[in-house]
């Protein structure tokens, strides 16, 4: 049954405790990381396939920066700023 709004959250995890599910396998992960991206470094400067150098180049990239933003835009080219309200009932101050 979903709570009441106003009230507050009780049962679950603490903010910021980690997950106990997924400890070990990211732990493992993070074994073959440093591996896994210089095999992605030596595919997007060597591989023979240039969809296989685009694809390791951006998996770069998006671990080194994050993945760009992308803006929601109308059949004008103008950003839709109202979406946001739709969607989430809270309106949208620009500050600009």
């Amino acid at each position: 049954m979903p709570r009441k709004p106003g009230t507050p959250k009780t049962g679950g995890r603490v903010k910021g405790t980690p997950n106990k599910a997924t400890v070990e396998v990211k732990e493992l992960a993070r074994e073959y990381a440093p591996q896994v991206l210089r095999e992605m470094a030596r595919l997007a400067t060597q591989a023979e396939s240039e969809s296989a150098r685009v694809a390791a180049g951006n998996a770069i990239l998006d671990r080194a920066y994050g993945k760009p933003s992308q803006a929601i835009t109308g059949e004008d080219g103008e950003a839709i700023k109202a979406a946001i309200t739709i969607v989430t009932g809270v309106p949208r101050h620009d500050r600009d």
